[in-house]
């Protein structure tokens, strides 16, 4: 992604934030705004043969109705393989979420990631790559309460680049 794309990006985000955050001016129209803010978010841990993953993802949204939300999140992922090959992933999404009915979320998210990674092979030099990548998901799930489960699409992927096996990931969502 170009520099110019990535300012783009911010400046979207800064301006969803300061409407957020400006969106009333009376102490009981920011206390009716912060009623409808949800948090919530994933931790993800992995490990197996010489393979470790972590992952924290914050996240808030906005209850506009009953439908529709949209929000922020924020990702952050460490990952090694044998010690030969190593990434830190950190970036930032806004997603949409809107239930059909009660029980069926639909849900679109764009996310940023600034990807860096390390490998070494057969004693070379390392390797270092760093770059951004970007990432469009549309997803449905199931929702029971504050708890949703799905499968969500990245219409963007680029197996070369994408930080993500397959085009197709299961989530799981919790908003408090």
């Amino acid at each position: 992604m170009k520099k110019t794309e990535f300012r783009h990006f911010g400046i979207f985000l800064i301006a969803i934030l300061f409407i957020c955050s400006n969106n009333s001016y009376s102490q009981q129209k920011q206390n009716e705004f912060w009623q409808q803010v949800r948090f919530g978010g994933g931790i993800g841990l992995s490990f197996g043969d010489g393979f470790f993953s972590g992952t924290l993802a914050p996240s808030a949204i906005y209850e506009f109705n009953e439908q529709f939300s949209a929000g922020i999140a924020l990702n952050g992922t460490y990952a090694s393989l044998k010690n030969d090959t190593n990434a830190t992933i950190l970036g930032g999404s806004v997603l949409a979420l809107y239930n059909v009915i009660p029980e069926i979320q639909l849900s679109a998210e764009f996310e940023e990631l600034n990807v860096n990674r390390k490998y070494t092979l057969l004693g070379a030099p390392d390797i270092t790559t760093n770059y951004w990548y970007p990432a469009l998901f549309l997803g449905a799930g199931f929702r029971s309460n504050n708890f949703t489960i799905g499968l969500r699409y990245d219409v963007l992927y680029d197996e070369e680049e994408s930080i993500y096996a397959s085009p197709f990931a299961p989530f799981v969502r919790v908003y408090f």
